[in-house]
């Protein structure tokens, strides 16, 4: 009996040598659930009692060392008030998560008192301010998702020069100037919806696989983005971007591509795109012209509607929609003369095919039924413009 009393003594040792929450972090944890609420229908804090002899093993979102540090720390969903500086007291930290809800206020000034963090993920908040400084000292970073926030302030240049970052989503923000040189070895980058404006830098690393730079005000060519042959998607659209569009971007990796609402000019030697089966191209609303390139008709979706694209419609765009290839192909608005249909052909009923408001004397049937609803009401453009516009392109 006594070999047993001894032997749960020692058990009894052990767990709160090894488990129980060291002094430090037990701290910074008080301070952390003071500065947040549980929002109405919320329960997260329920679980968060410092009077129980263990919180790494009894409080939601926590995980902790055997010698009871802090590792991972997930907070929320649907908290309010805000983050406490106390944050960068957890110098064990490697994973800190803040999921949405209606946290507000800045973010912690001390982040690079945490040198083990590997990924901050503090999504759809209401944070505001800057990104401090001491973001630059976390060199074992490798995800940094502060998207859907008020952030402000210029885009820091340090983010992108990280040693092992790869995953790095800042999108609907209010972060404004350039995008400074990238030299980190990112996967994946979203930008989208923030107050970017100025050029593309000089260079991108080419590990890249997502590049999203949507809804902001970036102008000029980019050409930077040619050597980035294993992009699978991206995003460029309703900026001001001008000039040709690299081919290397249609290579056979690139699933979705989303280049509307540009500027651009033309395709650089469109017979060398090669596109993946079921991918999506989005061109639509630019100042393209020439004829429609044929190597374009293998995709799943093709938007070039509202260009200045000429000539005949290739066949390969016919034998794409008739043999199910292609489910959406819009054309509309454009100069386009011919779109060489065979009246007995038909087309399977989730295809999606408009040519309103082009040159065509005729415009088939089978070209107008799925139209978008802000389309033209005239199925074909007025003679009159087509004719200037020819005449115009025949003698420039």
């Amino acid at each position: 009996m006594s070999y047993n009393i001894f032997f749960i003594l020692m058990l009894t040792l052990v767990h709160s040598t090894f488990s129980s929450l060291s002094p430090p972090d037990r701290a910074a944890l008080e301070s952390i659930r003071d500065s947040l609420t549980d929002m109405p229908g919320s329960s997260f804090f329920s679980t968060w009692d410092f009077t129980t002899p263990d919180p790494c093993s009894t409080f939601s979102g926590l995980t902790c060392t055997s010698l009871g540090r802090v590792t991972t720390l997930s907070l929320g969903p649907n908290l309010s008030g805000s983050l406490s500086p106390s944050i960068s007291n957890l110098t064990h930290l490697t994973q800190l998560v803040l999921y949405p809800g209606s946290v507000t206020g800045p973010l912690p000034p001390r982040f690079g008192s945490l040198p083990l963090l590997r990924v901050i993920s503090i999504t759809r908040n209401r944070l505001t301010g800057p990104i401090p400084n001491s973001f630059s000292s976390l060199s074992y970073l490798h995800t940094l998702d502060l998207s859907y926030n008020q952030l402000s302030g210029s885009l820091p240049h340090f983010l992108t020069t990280l040693p092992r970052l790869k995953v790095l989503v800042l999108a609907s923000n209010q972060f404004s100037n350039n995008l400074k040189p990238v030299s980190s070895p990112l996967l994946h980058l979203d930008l989208k919806m923030n107050q970017i404006s100025g050029q593309l830098p000089p260079a991108f690393p080419t590990t890249l696989r997502y590049l999203s730079l949507s809804s902001n005000s970036m102008q000029g060519t980019i050409n930077a983005l040619a050597p980035l042959t294993e992009l699978t998607y991206i995003d460029l659209s309703m900026n001001q971007f001008t000039g040709a569009i690299p081919n290397s971007l249609f290579g056979p990796t690139t699933s979705s591509m989303f280049l509307q609402r540009n500027n651009f000019t033309s395709i650089s030697n469109a017979t060398a795109i090669s596109l993946p089966q079921g991918s999506t191209v989005d061109m639509s609303h630019n100042s393209i012209s020439g004829e429609l390139p044929p190597s374009l008709a293998g995709a799943e979706s093709l938007f070039l509607n509202n260009n200045r694209f000429t000539g005949d419609i290739p066949e390969e765009y016919v034998r794409s929609l008739t043999n199910g290839t292609t489910k959406t192909l819009f054309l509309q608005h454009n100069y386009l003369t011919r779109f060489p249909w065979n009246s007995g052909s038909q087309l399977q009923d989730s295809v999606s095919l408009c040519l309103s408001y082009n040159c065509m004397e005729t415009v088939p049937v089978v070209g107008l039924s799925t139209c978008p609803v802000e389309v033209a009401p005239l199925l074909s453009r007025p003679a009159i413009q087509c004719s200037r516009f020819y005449n115009h392109s025949s003698t420039g």
